[in-house]
């Protein structure tokens, strides 16, 4: 996938709770992040929650929740999303 600097990533962390929060302004790289996120579904083996918030006007979020992370299957998870859509770094 190509990168693009129209989504922008935001991490939060709360003792084993993590989530990851991808904002993007345009459709296209909604389809990104949710592929992104299928095929590191498929290569981790695990079942994140995932919530899909598209505006009409095309912008939206997609955001990646692990709860009660006691393995820390969300850092690899993360980090592979995030490459795959083009991000080498989280907000601040």
């Amino acid at each position: 996938m190509a990168a693009t600097c129209s989504i922008k990533a935001y991490h939060r962390q709360e003792e084993r709770y993590v989530g990851l929060n991808l904002e993007y302004t345009q459709k296209e790289d909604r389809i990104n992040i949710l592929n992104a996120i299928e095929e590191t579904k498929q290569k981790f083996d695990t079942q994140p929650i995932i919530w899909d918030n598209q505006k009409e006007d095309g912008s939206g979020g997609v955001y990646i929740e692990f709860n009660d992370d006691y393995d820390k299957e969300s850092g690899p998870f993360y980090e592979d999303v995030l490459r795959k859509i083009g991000i080498d770094h989280c907000e601040r």
